[in-house]
Parts: structure tokens; sequence; C-alpha cells
């Protein structure tokens, strides 16, 4: 290839990244409103109230980026994606972004070609049994049917683990975690597996909670993250750098409630970064200097988020665990702002 074509070909190819690389902005900017991929209802991560107001750890997330790019935490339409239809929904333009307890994966990242923002989530597969059934623990489960979500990473897991210890089980499909309460409540299957947060969140919307056990064992590595499509990149760090500030804002002490007099200035160059009293960041990805400050305000950092959704004061009661802050024995972390 000649000086001449070789420059051509480059400039062409930056021009068409360039394109890409704004188009989901400038169509979310267009709209008025982010399109969010959520579950079809999970409690403490994300379903719909009484009056169709959606709450959860997942919501609070498409939350925030509505706020960073938006300025408006409620300009969000929420669409209700099962296992089978969540990549069809995203990789379509359907929805903007999808958080729905979706586990970041080679295939996933490599083959379906989605980009993860970060793991907001560490988990890992578990079963969940009724108390009667006099089951301790996963290894005595050798023979039962198991109720088990489509299009997870769940049945794969489920297959391998049964195999590794040389047990069968009758599987027993469902699409959506309500159908899966319903048929385990039912009694048509003997177990329910799904992420152990899943679980939890599962068995707290039973009215006898006390009669069901999340078995010892976890059976996997399931990093829950947020995904956007492969191809523009520009969209992907405003993602990545929104779930990074409500990590970051948590480590730093910035919460919903302090966040507007620390942007005022302070001491700490890091904050002032973050929340745009210095330097301006949010210019490198389109947005305004304050775009963090207002994904922090929309429902405060990290560990608030955590805690009035899935936390230990919760009816869902999860402990942090390997989702504490780095500082704290967990795998938190946030990569610098500068």
């Amino acid at each position: 290839m000649n000086k001449q074509l070789f420059f051509g070909a480059l400039a062409a190819a930056g021009m068409l990244a360039g394109f890409a690389s704004a188009g989901t902005l400038d169509d979310v900017k267009a709209r008025g409103e982010l399109n969010c991929g959520v579950t079809t209802g999970l409690v403490g991560f994300a379903a719909p109230d009484a009056n169709g107001q959606w709450t959860g750890f997942d919501v609070s997330f498409c939350r925030a980026v509505a706020a960073a790019v938006l300025g408006d935490p409620t300009k969000v339409k929420f669409v209700p994606t099962t296992g089978q239809t969540r990549f069809t929904a995203l990789a379509s333009g359907e929805v903007d972004l999808l958080a729905r307890n979706t586990t970041w994966t080679f295939s996933r990242d490599v083959d379906l070609k989605f980009t993860f923002l970060g793991v907001n989530y560490y988990d890992g597969q578990g079963f969940l049994v009724h108390k009667d059934l006099g089951v301790t623990s996963a290894k005595e489960l050798d023979g039962a049917t198991i109720c088990i979500q489509t299009g997870t990473t769940t049945e794969l897991n489920l297959a391998e683990y049964f195999k590794v210890n040389n047990m069968s089980y009758k599987p027993v499909a469902i699409e959506t975690n309500a159908e899966g309460e319903q048929q385990y409540s039912a009694g048509a299957c003997d177990a329910y597996t799904t992420d152990a947060s899943g679980l939890a969140a599962t068995r707290a919307a039973f009215a006898d909670p006390e009669n069901h056990i999340i078995l010892p064992e976890i059976i996997s590595k399931e990093p829950l993250a947020p995904l956007v499509r492969h191809g523009d990149d520009q969209w992907a760090d405003i993602g990545r750098w929104t779930l990074n500030a409500l990590i970051a804002a948590e480590e730093f002490g910035i919460t919903s409630a302090n966040a507007d007099e620390l942007a005022k200035g302070t001491e700490n160059p890091e904050i002032n970064r973050i929340l745009g009293t210095e330097g301006d960041l949010g210019a490198m990805f389109g947005l305004d200097p304050q775009w963090a400050l207002r994904a922090i305000k929309a429902g405060g950092n990290y560990g608030e988020i955590f805690a009035a959704n899935i936390g230990e004061s919760t009816p869902i009661g999860l402990a942090r665990g390997l989702n504490a802050q780095w500082t704290q024995g967990g795998l938190l972390y946030s990569p610098p702002f500068r």
C-alpha cells in the first residue's frame, strides 16, 4: 500500500471510530432518557414496587449513569429482560446499558462482543433448599430435581459440579426468577440454584424465610458486572468511570449527604478531581465537570447503595465480604482519578 492510500485508510478508520464512539451518548442525550436493561424482578437488585417505581442495587447504577449523562437520575426507562433475552436487547440497541446480575465471562466479552464495565458485585453460585428436606450440604443433592434459569452461567456450572462429584440431577428449566420462586415453592424442585446473592433475595421474599436454607457450598466465581456493546469506547468509559466514581467515593468518604460541601474544594486533589473542582476529567469523554458529583448524589456512594438495598440491615441481609473496599479486606478497588 502506498503512503497516500495508507494514511487515507487511517483517516477513514479514525472517522469511523469517532462516529462509533459518539453514538450512544448522543442517542441518550437526544432521547432525553437512558434505556437500562434490568432483571424481570429480583428484590434488592431490581424490582418495581406497587407503584411501578423501580428500586435496587442495579437500578441505582442505572440512575447514577442517568444523573451523570442527563443531569437527572429519574430519566431512566427500565427494560425488564430474562436470562435469554438480555443479550439480544443489548446487542440490538433496545437498551443502552445492561445492569442485570450478569457474570463477566470470556465468551460473553469476546464472542458476544460486549464490554464489561467493571465488577460491581463479586458473587458465586449456591443452592437454596427447604429446611425440611434435611439436607445440609450440596454433596447430598445426588438425584435431586433442581430449578435453574436457562441462558445463564449457572447451567454449565451445575453440570460440571455434579459431574466432578459423580452425582446426577434432574434440571427444571425456568425463564425468570419469579418462575423459579413459584416452582420451588410449589415443590416442583428440591433445590433452586443461582448466584448466592439472588438466593438471599429470593429467600427474603418468602413469607417463611426461616424455613429455607442456603447451603454452604459456593461452586463458582460469578463476577457480576454492568455491560455495553463493543465499538463505543466513549460510552463504555462513561459507564466504567461512573462505577469507579461510586467505589472511589466510598473510599474517600464522599457521601450523598456531604458531596455538595466537599465539591466546594478540599485538601485532597483526587477528591477535587472526582467532584469537578480541579481539572476537567468530564471533558475527556464529553461530559461536564460535575458528572461524578451528580452520580454520587443520585443514590450515594457504593457503600450507601449496598447498605440501602442488599446490606445486613435489609431483609436480604448480605454482608460486604468480598465486596468490601480493598482497605477493608475486600476486592473493591477503583483506578485513580487523574
